[in-house]
C-alpha cells in the first residue's frame, strides 16, 4: 500500500486535528493513524497522520504546497511529508561484534524491515563472509589516527554514491567526526549498553559483574557530537543475578542491544521518531 505521511510540530492552540482531518478528509483521504501529543512545559503541539495515496485526489507533489497554504500556515506549522516509496536505503557500520549485524541481516531477509540496504562499511574484515552471504556489498576501510580523515572521506563518497538516507552503527567501535554526523543530522542511529557512564571503556560487563549489577540494558539514539549523549530512540532492560557469570550477563546484554537496535530502525523506518533539541516524541 502507498501511504503518505505527514510529521507537524507548532504551538499548542484549538482546532489543529479538526482542521488536519479537515483536509485529508476533503481530497479524500483515507487515514490510516493518526497520534497526538501536547508538550505542556513548551507549549507544542507534535502529530503524525498516515492515510493511503491511491484514492487522494492530490497529486504527490501538490499535497505539501496545498497543506502549507490551506492550514500549515494559518497554525506556524513546521511540517514534513514522507512517503513509504522508494523504500529508504541505509547503510551499516561494523567493526568486529557479529550480533547486531546478524540480527538486522536476518530481520531484513525476513521482510520485517522496509528499507534497502546497499552496502555494509567496517574498518575490520572479520564480518565480511556473514554480510556476503546475504548478497550485499561490503566495504573494509580500515582507519587509524593517521588515516581517519581520509577513510570518512570515503566512507562519505560510498554515502553519496549509493544515495544513502540514514546509517545504523551496529557496535561500530569508532567515533565519528563532526564532518561526518553533520551530512546525517538525526539519521545516524547508535546502539550501546546502558551502563553509560558508570561503567565505561571496553570491558563493562567485567566492570557490571564485579559491582554484582541487577539489571542490565541497551540504549539507541541518534548520534550527536557529543558522545553517546544524543536524543534517546528506544530503551530495554533485563534482571539479572548474582549467580550469572560474566559471559552470562555478555549474552544477556548483547540480546537486548539487537532487540533495541531493531526496534530504533523500525521507528525511524515509519516516520514515527519526532527528534525535540535532545529528546524524542516517539509515536509507538
Amino acid at each position: 500500500m502507498k501511504k503518505a505521511i505527514l510529521i507537524i510540530q507548532c504551538p499548542d492552540q484549538k482546532g489543529i486535528v479538526a482542521e488536519v482531518s479537515r483536509f485529508l478528509y476533503a481530497y479524500e483521504g483515507n487515514i490510516l493513524e493518526v497520534d497526538q501529543h501536547v508538550d505542556e512545559e513548551m507549549g507544542m503541539f507534535f502529530m503524525r497522520a498516515a492515510w493511503e495515496l491511491d484514492t487522494f485526489s492530490l497529486q504527490k507533489d501538490e499535497i505539501a504546497v496545498r497543506f502549507k497554504r490551506e492550514v500549515g500556515g494559518r497554525f506556524q506549522m513546521d511540517f514534513k511529508l514522507h512517503f513509504n516509496f522508494p523504500k529508504p536505503r541505509m547503510a551499516i557500520f561494523v567493526s568486529k561484534l557479529s550480533h547486531c549485524l546478524f540480527d538486522i541481516l536476518g530481520r531484513h531477509h525476513a521482510g520485517q524491515l522496509d528499507v534497502d540496504i546497499p552496502l555494509v562499511v567496517s574498518n575490520h574484515r572479520n564480518l565480511k563472509e556473514i554480510v556476503e552471504a546475504f548478497g550485499i556489498p561490503f566495504h573494509y576501510i580500515p582507519i587509524t589516527a593517521e588515516t581517519k580523515v581520509a577513510a570518512e572521506a570515503e566512507q562519505l563518497e560510498l554515502m553519496k554514491a549509493n544515495e544513502i538516507d540514514f546509517v545504523v552503527l551496529g557496535r561500530y567501535m569508532q567515533i565519528l567526526s563532526a564532518e561526518f554526523i553533520d551530512h546525517f543530522p538525526n539519521r545516524i542511529i547508535n546502539i550501546h549498553h546502558s551502563f553509560l557512564p558508570a561503567f565505561v571503556g571496553a570491558r563493562p560487563y567485567h566492570a557490571a559483574y564485579e559491582r554484582g549489577v541487577k539489571i542490565i540494558g541497551a540504549t539507541a539514539h541518534y548520534v550527536t557530537e557529543e558522545l553517546d549523549a544524543g536524543p534517546i530512540i528506544e530503551q530495554e532492560v533485563a534482571r539479572v543475578r548474582h549467580h550469572n557469570t560474566v559471559s552470562e550477563l555478555v549474552q544477556i546484554g548483547q540480546d537486548v542491544e539487537k532487540v533495541v537496535l531493531s526496534k530504533a530502525i523500525k521507528y525511524h523506518i515509519d516516520r514515527k521518531v519526532m527528534p525535540i533539541k535532545n529528546k524524542t516524541v516517539i509515536f509507538y
